[in-house]
């Protein structure tokens, strides 16, 4: 189905997000030019607004109720750290929808070589398996700390030969997002996907592969510049013993006999690396170089660009590298101590949306819902193009330094006028339109008759989770042409036919493309 092209009125309250892209913008005054407030509960404080909405995928009325019940900011952030305690059925649902993804990877090369399903469509649900999770989840930090991992620990999902494994990787990744992160990088640097990816999976003790040697010690732990070439080679021969048998049974194996032995030297770790199994070897390698005090920089450096702002102050890094060396490498005491600093509570909006965080809070925070994908063009698969559209899709970033980071990244004006074209687009239900419900404009007045400032800051308070500011207003009544005091009912034409433009308004906005 071709969607409408929008019309200059609806650019007006996009051209809002070129500030946020430029994240320039601050937060509207609240409105206050006598307008009634409407229904709902009571909104949280900026302070709590600020804490849930960087460490979610959009706060909605619902989330925001969550975070009342937990007693607020902190004590919900508390609950989500212990994630085994807050039931999440919605992703248990979804997690049935693509059964391939549970299978062998013996069994998924057998279906790939006979044409029953490319890895590329095995890998392509599996990034629709991790947007719905994202979606729907009540378990935001677990997501977005498995994500983080994913993107450091990169092993993209548009490999052939890895994609076997790909799946079981981000089950690793996700059972360790909240732990210790030497034992995560235990995990993740020995797992079949990663010794496929960057071929150690080939390597010999004599002919030690170097690529995952040097990875491990520029984009894993100690960044490019704290090492030497004699570091990267005694790295890959610390390495060697780990394959997987791509030929027949894709069994992820430790071979003895392909160990390299003899001294080692990697930085300040030393081994006589006498004995045929090497696998304590690497693991007290990877230990060291996890507990490496510039590894715990690196990972506060980059904790702190994800969810604080682009260029961190060096006192957080070393205070946060400090908590991290002093809790031996245990992630959940270094959040903690990020989200209750200074630079943390005066970041609000510092950080704009990536291509999948606006995408999912878009369907979040539209109340858009969806069904088990049952044809190739249902709204589920979709969403997947859609991200893409925007310029990346998830975890699909081709290199082993990961997905970035910072604001300019995702702020050129390409990607700015897709997320455009992409918000009035779901707001006018246009597509998808298989397996997917959309909110009636109807159903998004308050009450049978209001004035268009009272609806327009109710949907403020219910999109941007923030009483509608005056330039917001304006932006609004010139998108569909309405004064302030101007009744609204469900035969006005806001609502008969302008309502994707005043919703696509509030997404354009400095206050939705920011974080």
């Amino acid at each position: 189905m071709t969607t409408p092209p929008p019309s200059r009125r609806a650019l007006v309250g996009g051209a809002l997000a070129a500030s946020a892209v430029a994240v320039t913008a601050t937060a509207d005054p609240a409105f206050a030019a006598g307008g009634k407030k409407h229904d709902g509960p009571p909104l949280l404080s900026k302070p709590d607004r600020h804490l849930v909405t960087r460490f979610s995928y959009g706060l909605t009325p619902e989330l925001a109720r969550d975070v009342r019940q937990a007693g607020g900011g902190l004590a919900w952030f508390e609950s989500q750290l212990k994630p085994s305690s807050v039931s999440d059925k919605e992703v248990g649902k979804v997690d049935s929808w693509w059964p391939e993804l549970s299978y062998s990877p013996a069994k998924l090369w057998q279906r790939q070589i006979t044409q029953q399903q490319a890895g590329w469509e095995v890998m392509d649900n599996y990034q629709r398996r991790v947007l719905q999770r994202r979606m729907r989840t009540n378990r935001p930090v677990l997501e977005m700390m498995t994500e983080f991992w994913e993107n450091h620990l990169n092993v993209p999902v548009n490999g052939d030969a890895q994609f076997t494994y790909r799946a079981s990787y981000g089950d690793l990744v996700r059972k360790h997002a909240l732990g210790k992160f030497s034992d995560l990088l235990v995990g993740a640097i020995t797992h079949p996907a990663m010794l496929i990816y960057l071929d150690q999976a080939t390597s010999t003790k004599r002919h030690p592969n170097e690529n995952l040697g040097r990875e491990l010690l520029e984009c894993h732990t100690v960044g490019e510049g704290r090492f030497t070439e004699d570091h990267v080679k005694a790295s890959a021969r610390i390495l060697t013993g780990y394959t997987v048998d791509m030929w027949e049974t894709w069994q992820a194996l430790y071979n003895p006999e392909e160990h390299w032995r003899g001294r080692v030297k990697v930085l300040g770790f030393k081994d006589s690396n006498r004995k045929k199994d090497g696998q304590d070897l690497t693991r007290r390698y990877l230990e060291y170089l996890a507990h490496h005090p510039a590894t715990a920089r690196r990972i506060a450096q980059k904790l702190a660009v994800k969810f604080v702002r682009d260029r961190p102050s060096a006192g957080l890094v070393s205070r946060l590298a400090k908590v991290y060396l002093k809790n031996d490498t245990e992630i959940v005491p270094v959040l903690r101590a990020l989200v209750r600093s200074r630079e943390f509570q005066r970041s609000e909006g510092l950080k704009v949306r990536d291509p999948g965080e606006d995408i999912v809070a878009t369907y979040r925070l539209l109340g858009i819902r969806m069904d088990k994908p049952r044809d190739y063009d249902a709204g589920v698969n979709a969403v997947l193009w859609q991200v893409g559209d925007l310029g990346i899709r998830p975890l699909g970033w081709p290199r082993p330094d990961g997905q970035p980071l910072d604001n300019d990244s995702w702020s050129s004006p390409a990607r700015l006028m897709a997320s455009l074209r992409t918000h009035y687009t779901l707001c006018g239900g246009w597509w998808p339109t298989k397996g997917v419900h959309y909110v009636a404009p109807v159903d998004r007045l308050p009450e049978d008759r209001l004035r268009f400032q009272d609806l327009v800051d109710h949907l403020s308070r219910q999109i941007l989770h923030r009483p509608a500011g005056d330039r917001l207003l304006k932006a609004c009544c010139n998108a569909v042409g309405a004064k302030p005091r101007e009744w609204i009912d469900e035969k006005h034409g806001v609502v008969a036919w302008d309502m994707p433009r005043l919703l696509t308004t509030f997404l354009d906005s400095p206050d939705f493309m920011s974080r």
